[in-house]
């Protein structure tokens, strides 16, 4: 547990008028013109104002601190991918396992394509890891994965569902991620993602053919 208070992290208020959502998109999208230039350690609201063209004033109205930046940077990051994962993971048109080869390649290809970002999010991460908003936003898609191994392992002990879905889960993101540190060709992206769905698989199977 950390010895000091956590930041405040929550947007002072929500844009309700055209105008305000535009001004928070180009602090928002200056944030990451500077946070992907800069890196997290030269990260300060001063240069998001200056990037954005508004006055620090301006930025304030809207994100108490750097800190609350980052963290909707980080936060809109998660949502985009729960969507992701919800949107195949729900797909109950396809079979489990091919949902689960779409969810890798989509994955994988977006940790390629957003590394750069995704690197300096984790060097910002002390700035905001601790503060409940954090913690809260960090477990959704938890059901939406939970569904998914039901279906996978319809036949499975609730326990051993939960805990492939945590190993997949897991596995998937620390595996893309080290895999995106370097520049990859769209032929290195679907090998390594084939590869990846095709190890997820043979556990899944593994785990079914246990069953009583």
């Amino acid at each position: 547990m950390p010895d000091h208070p956590s930041p405040r992290i929550s947007s002072r208020k929500q844009p309700k008028q055209a105008r305000s959502t535009e001004l928070v998109a180009a602090i928002l999208e200056a944030a990451v013109q500077v946070l992907t230039k800069e890196g997290a350690a030269r990260f300060t609201t001063a240069r998001v104002a200056d990037k954005a063209g508004v006055s620090v004033g301006s930025v304030y109205q809207y994100f108490p601190n750097k800190a609350a930046i980052l963290f909707r940077l980080q936060s809109d990051e998660w949502r985009q991918t729960t969507d992701l994962l919800r949107a195949i993971l729900e797909d109950s048109a396809r079979p489990p396992l091919e949902r689960l080869r779409a969810l890798v390649h989509a994955f994988v290809r977006s940790e390629c394509e957003e590394a750069t970002m995704r690197t300096a999010l984790n060097d910002a991460a002390p700035l905001y890891r601790d503060a409940p908003e954090a913690q809260e936003a960090r477990v959704s898609g938890t059901d939406t994965i939970r569904d998914f191994m039901r279906e996978a392992l319809p036949d499975a002990a609730e326990a051993i569902r939960v805990q492939a879905g945590d190993l997949i889960t897991l596995t998937l993101k620390e595996v893309a991620k080290a895999f995106s540190e370097a520049p990859r060709t769209d032929a290195e992206i679907t090998a390594h993602a084939d590869a990846m769905a095709d190890m997820f698989a043979a556990y899944l199977a593994s785990l079914d053919s246990r069953r009583p």
